[in-house]
């Protein structure tokens, strides 16, 4: 029941026309500057609001005109921008998303982008575009029933147009960025997904629709990764009825036989924690497990879809970690595709039991330039970083200094975590070649040093994402349980190194 939102660009007319019904948006800056008076025939209704309120412009403030005086439009709305000259390509996002959230029932939006004084690129009205786009996200096709207190309930489509003079430059931009939207709306479907209805066979098979696209999918059954020798995943798969894929992804879009870029996404569709089972309370959080694969598979949905010019490699491997009589028990010893032996000592740490055979399979298989890796992975890199930053790991100072530069500029951000001999240590075992918990403490360090060990030599990042991909606070472009985290970070990442 969400409504569809229709988003168009069109250069200022060159006469005066006047606010038009519906919602009209006119941004102010917070040193007095406003949009062009001439888009609006209330202009001094506008400025004697503004100056009776006290409105100061002050990034993000709203100023809401209900049926003013001596205009066709039903409602002015005015935004405050802040300072222009602090103002980041996230805030032109989140400004967009403001907006959004203040639609309300209209039908028709006219955004004018045009201030006293200054030009507002095609790049910024972009962005704003993909604000709205992000803010206007919800899941709700299980609701049989519209909530008139949701502003982004209802039916029918609301047409947005963007008032620019960058409007041919805006929509350029807005083509690459709408595919982004596109691949970040897909990462939200699927973690939001209850666990019934996308188990590891029904999310192979969105994997598959790719295909659409020009992605070249393989998926694997049980069957061809026991001939590989991936005991470790197949392991956190065998207490549950519903079987184990990992699906691959090429999007190959650069040069032939050139390397390509590698993501690894962790995919257990529900995780109960197995025989060492979690409590009940927030266990039906845990159909978001998968949000690693579900970035993974939006990264490459957005690649496909802007046709970017780079060989990229998804691999995403789908689990059902459950309980029954077959389930794997703690103790229990399982060998992995890489020929290491790993001791099972607590079957809820099974994120990483998935990933060691992925990325051992991805670094052999395709010897990528990189690896990156997301999992909502361990609860302890909450408590070391909270909601708001996912945890950076990596063996590559380069690349980890490239992702925390895509994720200041796309606020998904990362915070790099150590990784050392001494953390390595805690996962030796008396009875295999490693054990996949350690002790009480650097939980989230002690699960990327078990990752490090499967990657080889590649240049390899690891993202924890348990805080960021599900749950994270509601903000300016984002209302929903799942965020879709890390789409547009690694489009990012990509788009500014490794396309050509």
């Amino acid at each position: 029941m969400s409504r569809k939102i229709e988003i168009s660009f069109s250069r200022p007319p060159k006469a005066a026309p006047g606010a038009s019904a519906g919602l009209t948006v006119l941004l102010a800056t917070e040193d007095g500057g406003l949009a062009d008076g001439a888009a609006l025939i209330a202009a001094d209704a506008v400025e004697r609001a503004m100056r009776v309120t006290e409105f100061k412009g002050k990034s993000m403030a709203t100023l809401d005109i209900v049926a003013p005086a001596d205009s066709p439009a039903d409602r002015i709305l005015i935004v405050g921008v802040g300072d222009l000259r602090t103002i980041t390509e996230n805030d032109w996002a989140r400004l967009g998303g403001q907006i959004c959230g203040k639609f309300g029932k209209a039908a028709k939006v006219a955004i004018h982008l045009s201030l006293r004084g200054t030009e507002i690129g095609g790049a910024e009205a972009a962005q704003m575009a993909m604000g709205i786009l992000l803010r206007a996200y919800r899941f709700d096709r299980y609701k049989t029933q519209c909530d008139d207190n949701d502003n982004g309930a209802g039916t029918g489509t609301v047409k947005v147009t963007i008032v620019t003079p960058a409007a041919t430059a805006a929509k350029k931009a807005f083509e690459d960025i709408e595919a982004v939207v596109g691949g970040v709306t897909l990462a939200r479907d699927l973690v939001n997904e209850p666990a019934n209805v996308l188990g590891p066979l029904e999310f192979a098979a969105k994997v598959k629709e790719l295909s659409k696209l020009g992605v070249k999918v393989e998926i694997l059954t049980e069957k061809e990764m026991r001939k590989l020798g991936m005991g470790s995943l197949l392991g956190v798969a065998q207490g549950s009825p519903r079987g184990a894929r990992l699906a691959v992804m090429r999007w190959d879009g650069g040069k032939a036989r050139e390397k390509p870029v590698a993501f690894v996404g962790k995919g257990v569709t529900f995780d109960t924690g197995g025989n060492s089972m979690k409590t009940a309370s927030g266990m039906e959080d845990m159909k978001g497990d998968m949000g690693g694969a579900a970035a993974v598979t939006g990264l490459i949905y957005a690649l496909a879809t802007r046709k970017a010019k780079v060989n990229a490699v998804g691999i995403v491997g789908l689990v059902e970690n459950a309980v029954d009589g077959h389930a794997q028990r703690p103790g229990d010893i399982v060998t992995s595709m890489s020929g290491q032996t790993i001791e099972v000592l607590n079957t809820d740490a099974e994120g990483r039991l998935v990933l060691a055979d992925a990325l051992w399979y991805c670094a052999d298989r395709f010897q990528p330039k990189f690896m990156v890796n997301l999992a909502t992975l361990t609860g302890a890199i909450i408590v070391a970083l909270g909601p708001h930053y996912a945890g950076l790991f990596s063996n590559n100072d380069e690349l980890a200094e490239r992702l925390a530069a895509a994720g200041a500029e796309t606020a998904e951000r990362v915070w790099r975590m150590p990784l050392g001999p001494e953390f390595d240590k805690l996962i030796e075992s008396k009875n295999a070649d490693m054990k996949n918990i350690g002790g009480r403490h650097g939980g989230a360090i002690i699960a990327a040093q078990f990752l490090q060990r499967f990657v080889k030599d590649t240049p390899w990042a690891h993202l924890d994402i348990a805080g960021t991909a599900l749950g994270a606070p509601a903000n300016e472009i984002n209302q929903s349980w799942a965020s879709g985290f890390g789409v547009r970070l690694l489009d990012r990442l990509v788009r500014d190194h490794y396309e050509g």
